[in-house]
């Protein structure tokens, strides 16, 4: 997305805003979590596409040599060795354009943040009944 346009309103716009290789790589990259997430809802938030459910679950955004994705400190912490290959901080890791988007290892991340974010809001449940 370029820098100055208007906030998107969805993630569809999102998309719609780079050029069709990038395109197609953010759709896979939303295939993949919405079939590892399907009960997810879809946002923007902080200008990127956002997953959410219980909360923020991932965001991913794609950059002029990139594509970002943020699955939370958790979430890069328990895939360090997988995610060693690419460049990253605490809660984020860059997939270069160049390169295949590692599908499989989004899947599996994507997957843990629900099983986080379930029990974060199972555990959240049982203190209100107490």
């Amino acid at each position: 997305m370029k820098t100055g346009q208007s906030v998107p309103k969805d993630i569809d716009q999102y998309i719609a805003a780079f050029p069709k290789d990038v395109q197609d790589r953010l759709q896979q990259i939303r295939r993949t979590i919405r079939k590892a997430a399907p009960k997810a809802e879809e946002a923007i938030k902080y200008r990127m596409p956002t997953f959410t459910l219980n909360g923020n679950l991932v965001h991913f955004a794609a950059f002029k040599n990139h594509i970002g994705f943020y699955p939370a400190p958790r979430g890069i912490e328990k895939f360090k060795k997988e995610l060693s290959a690419y460049e990253g901080a605490k809660g984020s890791v860059r997939f270069p354009l160049d390169e295949p988007v590692p599908l499989a290892l989004i899947d599996r991340i994507v997957k843990f943040r629900v099983r986080n974010s379930l029990e974060r809001a199972n555990a959240t449940k049982g203190k209100k009944r107490s």
